[in-house]
């Protein structure tokens, strides 16, 4: 059961008004919305395109204002700077570098949470096996199919071992067996601790691992409650048993036919879900040694996801201002080495271009050009300069 002592999203009468280039109002996607989302839940928004949940969801990480109303996430506003490091977020589309690998990728995000390089080493190893891309890792994103990218724009949502998991669409564009390893590592996410907010218009996704249900229609929520709540049917009673014969069925249908009213509507064999059917084939090629050049189907959940002592969000941090003053400072020049070092070998010259392109990312600022590199084979080019003298000896000497 969940918790309920607590509220991790608190809203109240939220309306969201979009207005015209003469601030006339144009559309109104969400009206007096009421939600709450308790803690260590999996909660669902469910609705089609148009009904207001990625306007909800852009509301709760204040990437938008509301036009009316009261919203409080992890017990602050929106705006609070602070809540931001506690929450993971997969927006609709992954907005990823496509010059960056897999590995590179994870290694940008947990840098702006100051993560120490042996901490984001080691989630980046957890988080690629968990989601089947530590096969791909070093290839370019944008080499990615739209499957891959929602499993790399997952993993980067957890990279700060979030307590609040916000996805919007998480199973667009995945095939069968990425969609489910999605469902079980949202559920598994909640065992341990985490609270996830699943928006979908996919009724399936939705119905598989969410505890609660808000479904929204025209910016107005529609129906809310658990999933039995609004899924059982009262007029109809459903018995399952195992194969009867032809002549038990007429003797069921009798009996049923002698209380007034009543009726065998429907006598059928039990049928299994085209999902499960499409998963155990794919097994069964696994099991007969077949291969495939994409993601893989993922490994358990990473280690660091686990639930720890209880958080608190106090002031006790810096403030957002100053955080965001230390984002931005330049960065101290390194001091200059007394003697001249050795020169680096072609990996090490190539991990620092790496590092120097996200480090840039990280502060905001363009990314600086690769140095060119000469035409022709390397090897071919080192054989080029030992065939010069090293007139470095005889200029000491001079």
């Amino acid at each position: 059961m969940a918790n309920h002592d607590e509220n991790v999203i608190e809203i109240r009468d939220l309306t969201k008004v979009f207005k015209d280039f003469w601030m006339r109002p144009r559309v109104t996607a969400v009206a007096g919305l009421d939600l709450d989302v308790h803690k260590h839940e999996v909660f669902g928004l469910l609705g089609p395109n148009g009904s207001g949940k990625s306007t909800t969801i852009k509301i709760i990480l204040g990437l938008l204002f509301p036009t009316k109303g009261r919203v409080k996430i992890l017990g602050k506003l929106p705006s609070d700077v602070l809540t931001k490091k506690h929450i993971g977020y997969l927006p609709e589309e992954s907005y990823l570098y496509r010059f960056l690998n897999a590995r590179e990728t994870l290694d940008y995000y947990g840098r702006l949470f100051h993560q120490d390089r042996r901490t984001r080493q080691k989630r980046i190893d957890e988080l690629l096996k968990m989601v089947g891309l530590d096969a791909v890792q070093r290839r370019p994103i944008g080499e990615f199919s739209k499957g891959m990218q929602r499993r790399i724009g997952l993993a980067q949502a957890l990279i700060n071992d979030p307590d609040l998991l916000i996805l919007d669409e998480p199973t667009t564009g995945l095939d069968p067996i990425g969609t489910r390893q999605i469902k079980d590592i949202i559920v598994m996410l909640k065992e341990r601790g985490k609270t996830v907010v699943l928006s979908s218009h996919l009724l399936s996704d939705v119905e598989d691992v969410c505890d609660r249900v808000t479904i929204l229609y025209g910016g107005k929520k529609r129906r809310e409650g658990t999933v039995d709540e609004l899924l059982v049917k009262q007029d109809t009673t459903v018995m399952e048993t195992s194969t009867l014969k032809p002549e038990t069925i007429t003797k069921i249908e009798q009996l049923i036919e002698a209380e007034e009213g009543k009726c065998l509507s429907k006598v059928h064999a039990q049928r299994q879900r085209l999902e499960a059917l499409f998963l155990e084939i794919v097994e069964k090629a696994r099991s007969e040694g077949a291969t495939t050049s994409g993601a893989l189907s993922g490994g358990g959940m990473a280690g660091f996801l686990s639930e720890g002592e209880r958080r608190t969000y106090t002031d006790e941090e810096p403030e957002g201002e100053a955080l965001i003053d230390e984002l931005v400072k330049p960065s101290a020049p390194e001091p200059v080495a007394a003697t001249t070092p050795a020169a680096p070998s072609v990996e090490e010259t190539e991990a620092r271009e790496r590092d120097t392109v996200i480090d840039q990312l990280v502060k905001g600022d363009e990314p600086p050009p690769l140095p060119k590199r000469a035409s022709g084979d390397s090897t071919d080019a080192a054989s080029d300069d030992d065939d010069q003298p090293d007139r470095s000896v005889i200029d000491d000497l001079l």
